[in-house]
Formats: structure tokens, C-alpha cells, sequence
């Protein structure tokens, strides 16, 4: 289940890490517990996780960039 994270907001973004990570949990406390159906779930769950993660860190890091070149545009 890929998510488009292009067209998120920072606080879609977020809350969408947030949700995928206590999915995650989740399903480590099922492989405990008990037998989890669809054993690729792990996977597909870390590369969401990854994936949402990688969107946040570029947008971060394109801001800190177009904040320093405004304020070496300034000088």
C-alpha cells in the first residue's frame, strides 16, 4: 500500500509516520504472540516507514538550503 507522499502536508506526513510506525509495532507484538498471516508485512511495513521518512528529511533539507542561500543573499 504505497502512499503518494509527494501531495502530503508536513502534518499529513507525520501523522502518517506516526500511524505506520504503531502499525509496525503492532505487528512485531503479533510475531510474538502469536503467527502473523502475511509474514512480507514486515518488509512492506519498514520500506512505508523508510519511504515517509526520506520525504521529511529532503523537505527539511531543501528548506536549510533555501535558508542559507537567503541569508548569503543578504550579506
Amino acid at each position: 500500500m504505497a502512499i503518494e507522499t509527494a501531495k502530503m502536508s508536513k502534518e499529513e506526513l507525520h501523522g502518517a509516520l506516526k500511524t505506520r510506525r504503531e502499525e509496525h509495532f503492532k505487528l512485531r507484538q503479533q510475531a510474538v504472540t502469536d503467527k502473523v498471516a502475511d509474514s512480507s508485512s514486515f518488509k512492506k511495513s519498514r520500506k512505508e516507514i523508510a519511504r515517509l521518512l526520506t520525504e521529511i528529511n529532503a523537505r527539511r533539507h531543501a528548506a536549510a538550503k533555501k535558508a542559507d542561500e537567503a541569508k548569503k543573499a543578504k550579506k
